[in-house]
């Protein structure tokens, strides 16, 4: 009795015990922070300036918990499995059974590879629009531009994993960095007379709800949280989910400090009819500043930080989308008694990838009505929702139950669900 009495105490102190922060937690955090800055920064200050700087306010408080509570949560999910080596896709068929790991892998895919599409439009719009704008040249036949452009960020991606962290390492320091001097840049020319303008208490309500789902896309990393609960299992164990939060911690902290900063500048600096021509011209704020603004710094650096956020982030987003149609893909083989032919498999996904991301940078879709239609809500129910469901459903997560971060991330999922009805109505 006492053998084990002290074999509980000594189980006790190891997972009270802290974990030294390493260099790849740097790398990690540094990962997914680029993952979520280049919509954050892109396309948040459009959605959440046009409502007015109060409502701002607000958002700028229940971002940061709803990003890291959701986020872990979804990690804990991942890491929650006993089979070795288990991505989000086949942890859910683990612990809900076969039906409803098609169905969660079906959604995880499509929660995510609109993004990836997004990205194929943006970074297409960015630089044609640094071309004509900054460079004084032509426009490049979009067929050409579009394809080039993807084609090198899919490259970096069938180089592997490593290369691919090591690229977003090196791609979000001088993000960073030019990110927040550019926001403080922008300070001498704030409109102060944003503050003195309220909206009613309707409005007020209605503004916040209908950009949740534009928050949610914007500070969402989740593409790349099941392969870095996945790498953290694979290096720490049954210690994998407390080095996640404190990761996923630093990240949110990160992210709300950075974009949130730059979000602030852009809408204090800008009129709310300027983010309506942003928003109409399809095209990212900070090539939409490069325009209006009779700076060279702001000029030059903002298509350069626009650039730069688009392909850190593309990096997490395809790492997930790649790997939600690789999940429905294997359990259709397997479940008609096939086996898998590894090469093939990688050969159609990239083409896939590369051709339909190609065609829809192309035809230049909507960006920010992508994000409100298919982007919010859906990662919403992956992010916010299944995870939830899953604290109250398996046991290996029922330690995680009665709590009142759990209540407060089901109610910001359902809110990003409902405000698709709100905006219609």
């Amino acid at each position: 009795m006492q053998k084990e009495a002290i074999k509980a105490q000594d189980n006790k102190a190891t997972e009270n015990a802290k974990l030294p922060w390493t260099a790849q937690d740097t790398t990690w955090m540094l990962s997914l922070f680029g993952t979520a800055v280049g919509a954050g920064i892109l396309f948040l200050p459009i959605n959440a300036g046009m409502g007015g700087f109060w409502p701002l306010v607000v958002m700028a408080l229940i971002i940061g918990p709803m990003t890291y509570l959701a986020h872990r949560g979804l990690s804990r999910f991942v890491c929650s499995s006993n089979i070795e080596g288990s991505d989000i896709t086949q942890v859910v068929e683990e612990h809900f059974g076969k039906g409803a790991g098609k169905a969660i892998t079906v959604l995880y895919f499509f929660a995510i590879y609109p993004i990836v599409l997004i990205y194929g439009v943006s970074i297409t719009n960015v630089v044609d629009s640094f071309m004509v704008n900054q460079l004084g040249m032509d426009s490049l036949p979009r067929w050409l531009l579009s394809g080039g452009l993807i084609l090198a960020m899919m490259s970096v991606m069938v180089a592997g994993e490593k290369l691919m962290l090591k690229v977003t390492q090196f791609l979000v320091y001088p993000l960073v960095i030019i990110l927040a001097f550019l926001a403080l840049y922008m300070v001498p020319n704030w409109k102060m007379d944003a503050l003195m303008e309220l909206p009613s208490a309707g409005d007020f309500i209605g503004t916040i709800w209908l950009t949740i789902p534009v928050l949610i896309f914007a500070f969402n990393h989740s593409p790349a949280i099941s392969q870095f609960s996945v790498s953290l299992k694979r290096e720490h164990g049954k210690d994998a989910s407390r080095k996640a939060d404190v990761i996923l911690r630093n990240t949110s902290l990160m992210l709300v400090g950075f974009v949130m900063l730059f979000v602030f500048s852009c809408v204090l600096s800008l009129s709310p009819e300027q983010l309506a021509q942003a928003k109409a011209e399809n095209l990212p704020i900070l090539s939409y500043l490069a325009n209006v603004y009779d700076s060279a710094f702001i000029t030059y650096f903002a298509p350069f930080i626009a650039f730069i956020a688009i392909v850190s982030s593309f990096f997490g987003h395809y790492m997930g989308a790649s790997e939600g149609m690789r999940g429905i893909i294997v359990k259709q083989i397997e479940g008609n008694g096939k086996e898998v032919d590894e090469g093939k498999l990688n050969k159609g996904i990239l083409a896939f990838m590369f051709f339909s991301i190609w065609a829809v940078a192309i035809i230049n879709p909507s960006v920010l009505g992508m994000i409100e239609a298919l982007g919010g809500p859906i990662i919403a129910a992956i992010l916010y929702l299944m995870p939830m469901y899953a604290v109250y459903k398996v046991d290996a997560l029922k330690a995680y139950r009665g709590r009142v971060t759990n209540i407060f991330v089901i109610i910001a999922g359902l809110a990003s669900m409902t405000a698709i009805l709100y905006g219609l109505l």
